[in-house]
């Protein structure tokens, strides 16, 4: 049992260290490519302007995340989707944390009401499609909640029995006849 464990400790760091190699490929490739084409001066603004901006909606969209959450608690409505945008904002803004272009980019990106609701409707998508319960959650959570008590007993008489304060005609109704 030890080793199998071991085996998948040196696969993780194996693909780990991979992944940061890749990363750091992805970053200086963009940061050439932009170099190149615009200029060392210029690049350096378009970063320094991508994190300004980019933290300036982090703040913005975090604060209409918690509102939006706040909203849907207070209105007793289950907040599926104030939660993935929240956590969508805060992987934008730890996205904007780590250097680099690509991640810049990708963070402004999730920031954006219009791309974090279609990564929103892409996660929740592919969440129901591993796990259909969660559809099924998510479509009863979209009911209005009523207060009650559940009853547990036997239903004895299932037909309706008629009540002394309704007065019950019976007849049949003719087209055409005014009533």
């Amino acid at each position: 049992m030890t080793g199998s464990r071991e085996h998948g400790r040196h696969l993780v760091r194996y693909w780990g260290m991979a992944f940061v190699l890749l990363y750091l490929v992805v970053e200086i490739v963009a940061l050439v490519a932009l170099g190149s084409a615009i200029g060392l001066g210029w690049t350096l603004l378009v970063l320094l302007a991508g994190s300004v901006i980019g933290l300036w909606l982090a703040r913005r969209e975090g604060v209409r995340a918690a509102q939006a959450l706040a909203e849907a608690v207070s209105n007793r409505r289950v907040p599926t989707a104030e939660l993935t945008d929240g956590v969508l904002v805060a992987a934008g803004g730890v996205l904007l944390f780590v250097p680099g272009l690509v991640t810049d980019l990708a963070g402004l990106l999730l920031l954006l009401p219009p791309t974090r609701g279609l990564v929103r409707r892409r996660l929740v998508k592919a969440a129901e499609e591993r796990s259909p319960e969660l559809r099924t959650a998510r479509i009863r959570a979209q009911a209005p909640v009523v207060d009650g008590e559940v009853v547990d007993g036997e239903v004895v008489d299932p037909e309706p029995t008629p009540r002394p304060d309704r007065l019950i005609i019976e007849g049949t109704v003719v087209p055409g006849e005014p009533r």
